[in-house]
């Protein structure tokens, strides 16, 4: 069993719980001054869990918390990560939910994933089917939930009824996607303007998407036509803000719902008087971290395992990714603070 703990830290700050999320709250556009440290490995308690960590990805929540613009923020120093899969290695002895073998996610965001090895207590952890695809497994606990919450608790939507999403080839977009396709909703799915439009489209449609199109031509005025042969949605989910945000309520049916879950563009939501009077249009918003303050334990186990059996059956795969050893996370920073970003980039600990 190894003592010592390699994770992502930042030049500067004493020794402790170290992480990219450490920092000085501050913005930064390029990569924040980091570097691996070694963590002395805290002894495994009576009801703690010793884990190895398989891998991480690096979410745009992460990049907020560094940044202080998220609604969640550890107390400093900090190991950056909110989200990843391990491996079980030993357990206290009060332990009887997870034994060593066990494939184990977050059960809350702020548990510091970007490591190789930690322990946690047991009600830190949730286990899940081993036989998960690696990736599966490491972008589960986030993004797919998201996903998920959004289009069960909003609108009662039927098969055939049909949803519009912008940001659709993030992680919760294409999560979007494939479980609104085993629901036997319709989707479209709105991006921006880009050089490599057809292969996303491409990407996006062997997932389930039925409709991609860009920002601009979702502003066109011909779209009226595109609709008649749609049924109005009746849910629309806003990752962007801004003009994109507008035009997702444009076309939303009377009394439809619009959730906000992030805001990329950085600039407001905007509702005219008239859509909320006279189509009375509904705009919500939706966090994980709340829904799971709102709901048991057992009810966030309940929705991992349901998201596990679309996993199993092929109905949900993880975005694309791009695999990063540890040791080279600049690399995998500077990759996902580019435009376009066409993988999710993870951090791999075997």
């Amino acid at each position: 069993m190894c003592g010592n703990s390699r994770v992502c830290g930042v030049n500067g700050i004493p020794r402790g719980r170290l992480g990219l999320v450490s920092l000085v709250r501050c913005s930064w556009t390029n990569t924040p001054p980091a570097r691996l440290k070694n963590l002395e490995l805290a002894a495994v308690g009576g009801s703690d869990v010793h884990v190895k960590m398989l891998a991480a990805p690096i979410n745009p929540s992460d990049i907020n918390m560094i940044q202080g613009n998220y609604g969640l923020l550890p107390k400093l120093p900090a190991v950056g990560g909110n989200e990843g899969v391990g491996q079980v290695v030993a357990v206290g002895g009060s332990v009887t939910g997870v034994k060593p073998g066990d494939w184990v996610i977050p059960a809350n965001a702020g548990l510091g994933t970007w490591r190789t090895e930690a322990v946690f207590s047991e009600e830190a952890v949730i286990s899940i089917p081993s036989d998960l695809p690696l990736q599966s497994a490491a972008t589960l606990s986030v993004n797919p939930c998201t996903a998920y919450r959004m289009l069960m608790d909003f609108e009662q939507l039927q098969p055939g009824d049909c949803v519009i999403q912008n940001a659709s080839n993030s992680g919760v977009g294409q999560a979007v996607i494939q479980i609104a396709a085993a629901l036997g909703l319709r989707t479209i799915n709105v991006v921006r303007d880009r050089p490599d439009f057809q292969k996303l489209t491409d990407r996006l449609k062997s997932l389930g998407a039925e409709h991609v199109l860009t920002e601009e031509e979702l502003r066109k005025p011909e779209m009226k036509n595109f609709f008649k042969d749609m049924p109005p949605p009746r849910l629309a989910l806003n990752c962007v803000g801004g003009k994109s945000s507008t035009e997702l309520l444009r076309h939303l049916a009377p009394g439809g719902t619009m959730v906000t879950y992030g805001g990329m563009a950085k600039q407001p939501v905007i509702a005219s008087v008239s859509q909320l009077i006279f189509k009375d249009l509904k705009l919500r918003g939706f966090w994980l971290s709340q829904w799971k303050q709102d709901h048991s334990p057992a009810q966030f186990k309940e929705l991992i395992l349901t998201l596990c059996g679309l996993i199993s059956r092929g109905q949900l795969t993880a975005p694309a990714c791009s695999e990063v050893p540890l040791q080279d996370y600049q690399r995998a920073l500077e990759a996902s603070m580019q435009p376009f970003v066409s993988s999710k980039q993870i951090l791999t600990m075997c």
